[in-house]
């Protein structure tokens, strides 16, 4: 299952185990490398009578060995150091698709109309919007992920990536109006052709959001989702707005539409060019619906793919080999 953990398979490794080669390297030099000795001088290297008379009582001068066992130890750790060694954590799988997912969310003005209801209190439809679509982004796991946001242009405001709760946090901090008063819809279109022709993967989809039709950009919807299918794009839309609703005046309350100006006839064509499908939603229960359906019909992952997380841990006998390094340098000082 996605998540799995195995941690009976921890353990450490290393990034470059050959490095372990250079270990004996230090004895090659001393034993092929060392200056020839001179005979001839010997005799004016003891000048002391009483080095004499100790060697011939059979007890050698006390050699001092520990600096070059420290050199060693120095040498030991460098070269452990340069092996990488790693914390090989614990086995995780990762559920991947290889899919492409963007979302593209109108911000045209109409989106601030209230005609959404959230326990008894009137939201806006862009509030219902962040609320149904950030669920929908947490549950898409193994899919990368990008937001369009439009209006009256296109803007890119979260490229293809795995991590969700950047794409979240960047759709909760939209705002009405930010990218216009008007909608662009082929251009928001146009821009996720151009933004997923250059990922190489096996689904490419796009859900476009939209509470109204055309009025702006350069690019018309229905060419622009005939582009898309050109590319493999399956394109998901969704018309959101309620159908009817009661506003107060002084003349008392009358009946309006509040969604006249979407343009449904668009939205569907778009849909059935590319494969995919037209949704409406009226109120929150039906958004929400949509993006569950649109989960059964785009699945995330069943076969996940393992890795391990790796840890380095090469500081730590670099730095106690410079930390040797150093004490070794204070005690040749010292002599």
């Amino acid at each position: 299952m996605p998540g799995q953990i195995m941690p009976e398979q921890m353990m450490i490794g290393f990034e470059w185990p050959w490095l372990a080669l250079l270990l004996p390297l230090p004895y090659f030099i001393y034993r092929f490398a060392r200056p020839r000795n001179v005979a001839v001088g010997a005799a004016l290297q003891v000048p002391f009578p009483d080095d004499f008379v100790e060697a011939e009582q059979g007890v050698a001068p006390s050699p001092r060995n520990w600096p070059l066992w420290l050199a060693l130890a120095a040498w030991t750790l460098l070269v452990l150091a340069a092996m990488r060694p790693q914390w090989l954590g614990e086995l995780v799988e990762v559920p991947v698709t290889g899919r492409e997912l963007m979302l593209a969310v109108d911000l045209s003005g109409s989106m601030e109309q209230r005609d959404f209801a959230l326990r008894n209190k009137r939201i806006d439809r862009l509030t219902a919007t962040k609320l149904v679509a950030g669920d929908f982004i947490e549950r898409r796991v193994g899919d990368r992920i990008g937001l369009i946001l439009f209006g009256e242009q296109a803007y890119l405001q979260a490229p293809l990536t795995f991590d969700r709760e950047t794409v979240k946090t960047l759709l909760s901090e939209a705002v009405i109006g930010l990218a216009g008063k008007a909608t662009a819809i082929g251009d928001a279109i146009g821009l996720a052709v151009k933004r997923l022709r250059e990922r190489d993967a096996s689904q490419r989809v796009l859900v476009l959001l939209t509470d109204g039709a055309n009025t702006a950009g350069v690019v018309d919807p229905i060419p622009a989702a005939q582009l898309a299918s050109q590319e493999g794009l399956k394109i998901y839309t969704i018309g959101i707005g309620a159908t009817e609703l009661l506003e107060r005046s002084l003349f008392g309350t009358r009946r309006v539409n509040p969604s006249a100006d979407l343009d449904e006839a668009a939205l569907t064509e778009i849909a059935n060019l590319t494969g995919g499908a037209y949704f409406r939603a009226r109120d929150l229960e039906e958004l929400e619906r949509i993006y569950a359906l649109i989960d059964e019909l785009e699945p995330v992952a069943q076969e996940p793919r393992k890795y391990r997380p790796r840890t380095s841990l090469y500081y730590w006998p670099l730095a106690a080999a410079l930390l040797l390094g150093a004490l070794l340098a204070l005690v040749r000082r010292g002599e």
